[in-house]
């Protein structure tokens, strides 16, 4: 089973973004490629029912005979907040198992799966488990999404950190300018190329409203599809 979950240093950090050109980026390689998000917060009306924004940009990056929003997201949350607040006000209760279940299906129809988790690796999905319970189900390596801002380093090496400790190999990174006036990027790039044991897989420009299929021109895949 081919694929990546992709998490981020912390939520708005453009993870649905790079998430969407890694799908284009994959795509252009020849590879069938199902994205999922198992977990969704907030959802907008859709074809007569309710999907979530990220879902449907997902589906639109995966292209012609791209899986509906259910299969991409099997738990869709109402409300956008964290996750396990969201199920509670819903009066359910967020488990792992039939996530990887849904992830499965999706996998045996595709040559890889590009999963996104909802907001940062460590965010809980219920009172007993969190995303990265999630991720180490799955069995998937993982691909980080940093925000370059103010503090992304230490964000991006703890974070690294809990990849590791969860028994997880980095395959990438992806440094992603969400802050136009940001001091020093370059340097704080190098730092974490430094201390990060991964390849750089792209630095995405700060380019609002620009295309994802744009956007994976930033991006060298080869490592993962190697």
């Amino acid at each position: 089973m081919r694929g990546v979950f992709v998490t981020g240093t912390d939520t708005g950090v453009g993870k649905t973004a790079c998430a969407c050109a890694l799908v284009h980026a994959l795509r252009a390689r020849g590879l069938r490629v199902a994205p999922m998000k198992p977990v969704a917060a907030g959802a907008v009306p859709h074809a007569g029912g309710w999907a979530n924004e990220d879902t449907l940009a997902l589906i639109a990056a995966a292209g012609p005979g791209a899986p509906s929003p259910a299969e991409v997201t099997p738990l869709l949350l109402r409300e956008p907040m964290a996750p396990h607040v969201a199920a509670a006000r819903e009066g359910c209760t967020i488990e792992v198992a039939p996530l990887v279940a849904a992830h499965r299906r999706l996998a045996g129809a595709a040559d890889f799966t590009v999963v996104e988790g909802v907001g940062g690796f460590l965010v809980p999905l219920s009172p007993a488990e969190d995303t990265r319970d999630l991720a180490v189900a799955l069995g998937l390596p993982v691909v980080l999404v940093v925000g370059l801002r103010l503090g992304c380093l230490n964000h991006a090496l703890l974070t690294a950190e809990a990849v590791s400790a969860a028994g997880l190999p980095l395959a990438g990174w992806i440094a992603n300018a969400i802050d136009p006036a940001m001091a020093v990027p370059d340097e704080n790039v190098a730092a974490l190329a430094d201390r990060l044991h991964a390849p750089l897989l792209g630095r995405v420009p700060f380019l609002p409203g620009v295309r994802a299929d744009a956007l994976a021109a930033s991006l060298d895949v080869s490592p993962l599809a190697a």
